[in-house]
């Protein structure tokens, strides 16, 4: 039975985190390294438990790691955790298995985006609800961006207006997802992708600066200095 958090909440999220996160060096699991002494999976799920929205969090664990992963979620939040695959799309499908047929909207989140405040999972969720079939954090992309070919000579400067850099959490109404994932022929890096090849528009709402991806050393440093401040605090 799929553990239940907010019994009016009408958002199921599922949390791909079995991947090794090998940029940031050898060590345990991505989801389970720490930061400031708790592991990013749990600064994570901490912030998903606190949108009013969420009723359900399915968690894709190490397969070796399943029972230890769900004793230290419980003390968090009710969580389901299910054996992760190789691959993050392995992953979310085994989570997305496991989340009840009630749950019209489904999100998908990073664990390696750990610090998103919980005002973007139900800026998310709420666009969902209010008709979008795919919806997705962004921000605007602030650097210049050249086009190089492969001797790294550059082609040309693409026009930074019209792009975005995408964030998680991504929602999606389920039936959508489930439909994204049984088409999918091949590997994608976000389910948005996914669900675009079918042809179905992808909304996009405003991200946070807080929900930085963590996925190098640095990006540790930055993710432990951003606890520091009042509004990300445990």
């Amino acid at each position: 039975m799929t553990a239940q958090l907010n019994a009016r909440g009408d958002v199921a999220v599922v949390v791909p985190a079995a991947g090794a996160g090998v940029r940031l060096g050898p060590g345990a699991p991505k989801a389970l390294r720490l930061l400031e002494g708790e592991p990013l999976l749990v600064h994570a799920v901490r912030r998903l438990a606190a949108a009013p929205s969420v009723r359900v969090i399915v968690v894709a664990a190490p397969p070796a790691e399943v029972e230890a992963v769900h004793a230290l979620l419980a003390p968090v939040a009710p969580v389901t955790v299910v054996p992760g695959g190789a691959e993050r799309q392995e992953s979310v499908a085994a989570a997305l298995a496991v989340v009840p047929p009630e749950a019209a909207i489904v999100l998908v989140h990073d664990a390696a985006r750990c610090l998103t405040p919980p005002s973007v999972v139900e800026r998310v969720a709420a666009a969902v609800r209010d008709g979008a079939d795919a919806v997705i954090p962004v921000l605007p992309v602030v650097d210049t961006i050249k086009e190089v070919d492969a001797e790294e000579t550059v082609l040309g400067t693409v026009d930074r207006s019209v792009l975005r850099a995408v964030q998680t959490p991504q929602g999606f109404r389920a039936s959508v997802l489930r439909a994204a994932h049984a088409a999918a022929a091949g590997l994608h890096t976000d389910d948005a992708g996914a669900v675009e090849k079918l042809g179905i528009p992808v909304r996009c709402v405003p991200g946070s600066d807080l929900a930085l991806k963590i996925t190098r050393p640095i990006d540790l440093a930055v993710a432990t200095h951003l606890l520091t401040l009042p509004e990300n605090g445990r």
